[in-house]
Order: C-alpha cells, then sequence, then structure tokens
C-alpha cells in the first residue's frame, strides 16, 4: 500500500461501493427483509467468507488479552451500533440519498472531536468547511418547508451510525499498526454477528421463514456481504493505516454522490436542482474542512 495510486484506488473503490450499499440495503427493506435480519444475516456471509480465507491462508491473528476490550469495543460501535443507526435510519426515512448525506457529515465529527479533545489546531478553510456543508444538509434534509424536518425519528437514527463510526476511527488507529487489516476486519465481522444473534433470533427470526429468498433479495445481500464487508472495510483500514483518519474521513465525502446518482439511474429516486446544489455544498465543505496546507514534515501535525 506504499504506491499512493494504489491507495487512492483502493479508498475511491470503497466509498464507490459504500454509495451504492445504501441502495442495497433501501431495495432490501422495500422487499420487507427486517433490520436485524439483514444486518445479521449481512454479518454472517461476510465472517464465513472471511474466517475460511485467513484460515486457510493462516493470515488471522489471535488478539492480545490486554487488546480484547479494544476489539470488543471496536466491533461494539461498528458494526453493531453504526448498523443499527444506518439501517433504522435507512428504513424510517426511505431515502438512500438522504442517509448517505448524513453519513458523510463524519469527518467533520470526527474533526470536531478532535479539537475539543486532543485541542487539534484548525486552520480557517477548515473551519469554513465544517460550516459551509450545514445549509448544504438542510438543502438535503428539509423537504417542503423549511425548518419541518421529514422523519427525525431516522435522522437521529442516522446520526447515531456518524457518531459510532468516529468512535470505531478512533479505535481502529490504535489497533490498525499491529494487527493486519484481514484479521481487524474478519474479528470485526464475527464478533458483529455475535454482538447482533440475540437481536435477530428475539425480533426477525419468525419473519424471515416467511420470506422468499428469491435472487432480487439474495443479490443485494451478497452484495453488501461481499463488497461492503469484506472488501470494503480492508481497503479502508489499509488506507487508515497510510493516511490517517482524518484524510482517509475525507473520501467519505464521495459517498453521497454516488449514491444519489446511482440512486436516480436506477429510478429509485429523483434528484431536483434542490438537492443537487445541497450536494454539492456538502462535498465542496467537506473537502475543505479536510483541507491541510502544505508544510514541512516538522511543521505537518500527526493525524489522529
Amino acid at each position: 500500500m506504499k504506491n499512493k495510486f494504489v491507495v487512492y484506488l483502493s479508498i475511491c473503490t470503497s466509498m464507490f461501493f459504500w454509495g451504492f450499499s445504501f441502495i442495497w440495503t433501501n431495495q432490501l427493506l422495500k422487499l420487507g427483509m427486517p433490520v436485524y435480519a439483514l444486518v445479521f444475516l449481512r454479518m454472517v456471509i461476510a465472517s464465513v467468507i472471511l474466517l475460511t480465507f485467513t484460515l486457510l491462508t493462516k493470515q488471522l491473528e489471535l488478539p492480545e488479552k490486554k487488546d480484547i476490550k479494544w476489539f470488543l469495543l471496536l466491533a461494539f460501535a461498528e458494526p453493531f451500533l453504526y448498523f443499527i443507526g444506518e439501517t433504522f435510519g435507512m428504513k424510517l426515512t426511505g431515502s438512500s440519498t438522504l442517509c448517505s448525506v448524513i453519513i458523510a457529515t463524519i469527518p467533520i465529527f470526527s474533526m470536531m472531536f478532535a479539537m475539543m479533545v486532543f485541542q487539534e489546531r484548525v486552520s480557517k478553510s477548515n473551519m469554513t468547511g465544517i460550516f459551509l456543508t450545514i445549509p448544504g444538509i438542510c438543502l438535503v434534509v428539509f423537504e417542503h418547508e423549511f425548518g419541518k424536518v421529514e422523519h427525525p425519528a431516522g435522522l437521529a437514527m442516522m446520526f447515531l451510525a456518524v457518531f459510532s463510526a468516529v468512535a470505531y476511527s478512533l479505535v481502529i488507529k490504535r489497533l490498525a499498526n499491529k494487527y493486519s487489516s484481514i484479521t481487524l476486519t474478519t474479528w470485526q465481522h464475527l464478533l458483529g454477528a455475535i454482538y447482533f444473534m440475540p437481536l435477530f433470533f428475539s425480533f426477525d427470526y419468525q419473519t424471515v421463514q416467511t420470506l422468499s429468498f428469491t435472487w432480487d433479495l439474495i443479490r443485494p445481500l451478497l452484495f453488501l456481504a461481499v463488497f461492503c464487508s469484506c472488501l470494503c472495510f480492508f481497503l479502508y483500514i489499509n488506507t487508515v493505516r497510510v493516511l490517517g483518519i482524518s484524510r482517509t474521513a475525507t473520501f467519505t465525502s464521495l459517498i453521497p454522490v454516488v449514491t444519489a446518482i446511482g440512486a436516480f439511474l436506477l429510478g429509485e429516486e429523483t434528484l431536483p436542482a434542490r438537492k443537487i446544489l445541497g450536494i454539492a455544498i456538502v462535498v465542496t465543505g467537506l473537502i475543505l474542512s479536510q483541507y491541510i496546507r502544505p508544510q514541512s514534515d516538522k511543521q505537518r501535525r500527526p493525524d489522529l
């Protein structure tokens, strides 16, 4: 991953598939797949693939005793809390584009967390970007009347996902230089499946038995497990190792662009000028919020 072209290609690939993940999740919800079942089955499929691969190639590392709590926290933040927030948020709002725009605010909250806790300095362009995203998000979130929020519960769940992702990034940074990306990805999904198991059997098991598992339902579930879980998290962790949290998080701004265009091309959502303008403002703000003025190596502050 030392080749920067490979690094940038990897993170852009992740953002492409994560952009479509909102579309595939929305398709499953519309087909009647319950939330806990959707995430649990996705985790199980991804875990089987990753565990089989790592055992056959002898790449799976066991966590050291002192790191077990960090692995448990990693999986609790993401996938557990993150996917509860994201999937319920998707179900309650019914809009893949809106949800992807909210997820694209993750870099902003990561920066704000760093300012409050680690007293990191933020440039004027960074602050401008943070505040610029606010009107952009409003253009996407406010539907008919300014000040009237559609689906407030759904938006609250999406922001649960945002804060869970911030916590996940902080834990990943602690572990990424000690364990391989494939090890972290495997344990993350295996523990995630264990976390979701009691919720699945308590709330969704009976409903799943009534579903007809046609290819229309299986296809997006496989796409989510193979591409958005196995592949994307592996590439994302590798990129964090090279670029750090802040620079990697910048690419999250690509997600709503991919989602909006993909949903429009598939005929699932309209793309009025208001939403296009809002997405453009959010992306511009996110880029500014992560801009780092070129400095010498001695002057540059390290990432989180």
